[in-house]
């Protein structure tokens, strides 16, 4: 990786230009820009103050990969499309970070913004908001000013600074403006700093990474897998992304397919992604799990998912019906990972009578629940998902005792012990998930319909946690201290889904156990393992209430899933 520094307006005269350096340009992977003019003027005011802007990332190569120019004329909801440029294997200097920054510059230095142009105000800043110290504009024509200087002729001049701006004074005075001497000399200071931070200070900063001289070091997996990390921090980028720009084929009609499918997909709740249907279409052609540029590089692969999308995305959308369906596992916050979908949407593709009878049995029910709960595929699962479709085609469908042997290879296991199941409950995300996933298995004989808010089941506690706070006990310096933690009083034990009828009539609210099952019947109670010893509804009871229930709910569950088998 190679550090280079330059100054604003020689970057200006590289973007778009293959005579420089090749030129700078947009991988594909670049969404629209979006920046507004405040962004802009911000940005503008920070290079003058000389405040650090950020370190940009440039991938050089001469592999052929899609870009586009940057944008000089700007209008609000533009398309990207006519900025495409032809696929060629010549060298090209690619942004990988930093777009929003340069296209900022380059439509105030080169284009118009809105129709509008930017304009620096020279002789006062009365105006100004308190976090800006120079009055930068977007202007239209009729809305330009005396003192209001273009930026591009600023950016332009090869003039001294003290030269251009004698011009300017002059100007104003011939057109009867009266200056002062604070007037003059902010004219000076304005310009002279202007010149001096745009077109002589190496402001611009940029990491290479040389797959040109140097393809052994950075491969297209390499950038790929750079460019995810490198913009973390920002919107949620996928491989996906990157993938689309680094075709050699035009996939246009797959990417809008792809999107399509993905919104019909997530209609209800769930948030199926880019990569996860690409890595799906790579598993059911039969080119592996693993995410490889170079297995998108070939025509073949391309034109296998193209010419069997509707195939693969029926198939992956009765994967989403089944567990929608047949589960509780209704939407993203009940879906703890994806990737286990993948060896069900091969088996609904290659054998979907074999897949119907698994669906009809309850039986793949219960095997996605088990696979998921014990988090089978997590870490290295593109190899273990290869395996697992191998196991599905010697088998001609999912044989679960076959594939168990295989999880048991790999030192994975789909029994749920009784502490597995104890470790579920409302203390975080992961731990809520599966409190989610054993609701599934717990309520789903039950004529129930939970109730959902914002996408999640309504999870009540039955000793509420106000109470509990309540109860205090004297620490080991004398002082009260809580007694129940928000351990003790979010686990499972403590946990019962509130249903839609009762949370249409007014939440349980704080009620304690000993009145909000008092009138219950015994069936109601069955239904949330409550125990029926109305002694253990009173608060001073809590824990032997836990203990009680907690055995209910773990004999229930082990019942329901039948992990023996």
């Amino acid at each position: 990786m190679k550090n280079n520094n330059t100054t604003i307006r020689k970057m200006m005269n590289y973007i778009n230009n293959p005579i420089e350096q090749g030129g700078f340009w947009l991988p594909n992977i670049q969404r629209n820009f979006v920046w507004s003019e405040a962004q802009i003027i911000k940005l503008f005011d920070s290079i003058m103050r000389e405040y650090p802007i950020g370190t940009l990332m440039i991938w050089k190569t001469d592999q052929k990969v899609k870009i586009r120019s940057f944008i000089t004329i700007f209008k609000s909801e533009m398309s990207v499309l006519n900025n495409y440029q032809p696929i060629n294997k010549k060298q090209k200097l690619l942004v990988l970070d930093g777009q929003q920054r340069l296209q900022s510059l380059y439509i105030a230095f080169k284009g118009t913004y809105n129709n509008k142009e930017l304009y620096l105000n020279v002789i006062d800043n009365k105006e100004l908001e308190n976090d800006q110290k120079y009055d930068f504009r977007f202007l239209e024509n009729d809305e330009v000013k005396d003192g209001m200087i273009n930026v591009k002729s600023l950016l332009e001049t090869n003039k001294k600074p003290m030269t251009f701006s004698r011009e300017i004074v002059a100007n104003l005075k011939n057109k009867g403006i009266k200056l002062s001497e604070e007037n003059i000399m902010r004219i000076n200071d304005i310009v002279e700093q202007f010149i001096h931070v745009f077109s002589l200070q190496e402001v611009i900063s940029y990491q290479e990474l040389d797959s040109v001289d140097n393809n052994d070091v950075y491969d297209e997996n390499d950038i790929v897998e750079i460019f995810i990390r490198s913009n973390s921090g920002g919107t949620k980028l996928e491989k996906s992304d990157l993938l689309f720009a680094l075709l050699t084929k035009s996939i246009d009609d797959i990417e809008e397919k792809l999107e399509e499918l993905i919104n019909e997909l997530n209609c209800m709740g769930y948030k199926f992604s880019r990569d996860f249907i690409l890595k799906t279409c790579l598993t059911l052609i039969g080119a592996g799990a693993k995410y490889d540029v170079n297995k998108f590089r070939k025509e073949d692969n391309v034109e296998k998912i193209d010419d069997n999308w509707e195939e693969i995305s029926n198939a992956i959308k009765s994967v989403k019906d089944f567990i929608y369906d047949k589960t509780y596992i209704k939407n993203n916050n009940t879906l703890t990972a994806y990737t286990p979908l993948i060896p069900i949407i091969y088996c609904r593709y290659k054998y979907k009578d074999e897949y119907n009878k698994l669906i009809q049995d309850g039986s793949l029910s219960y095997w996605i629940i088990k696979v998921i709960f014990n988090g089978v595929y997590n870490g290295s699962s593109d190899s273990l998902i290869d395996l697992t479709v191998k196991d599905i085609e010697e088998n001609k469908g999912m044989n679960f005792e076959s594939l168990n042997i295989l999880f048991k290879n790999q030192n994975k296991s789909l029994e749920v012990t009784e502490d597995n199941i104890l470790s579920a409950g409302y203390y975080n995300e992961n731990s809520k998930k599966k409190l989610y996933l054993l609701f599934n298995i717990w309520y789903n004989k039950f004529d129930f319909n939970p109730s959902f808010s914002g996408n999640k089941l309504n999870i009540d506690h039955i000793f509420p946690q106000s109470e509990m706070k309540k109860v205090k006990i004297k620490g080991d310096k004398g002082r009260l201290v809580q007694k129940y933690k928000a351990h003790d009083i979010n686990q499972i034990g403590n946990c019962m889904l509130l249903s839609f009828e009762e949370n249409r009539n007014g939440s349980k609210g704080d009620k304690l156990p000993s009145e909000w099952f008092k009138d219950k019947s015994d069936e109601y109670l069955d239904m949330h393992l409550i125990p029926k010893d109305k002694e253990l509804w009173k608060k001073e009871n809590f824990e032997k209430f836990i203990e009680e229930r907690t055995k209910l709910i773990v004999k229930r569950i082990m019942e329901r899933i039948n992990f023996s088998n």
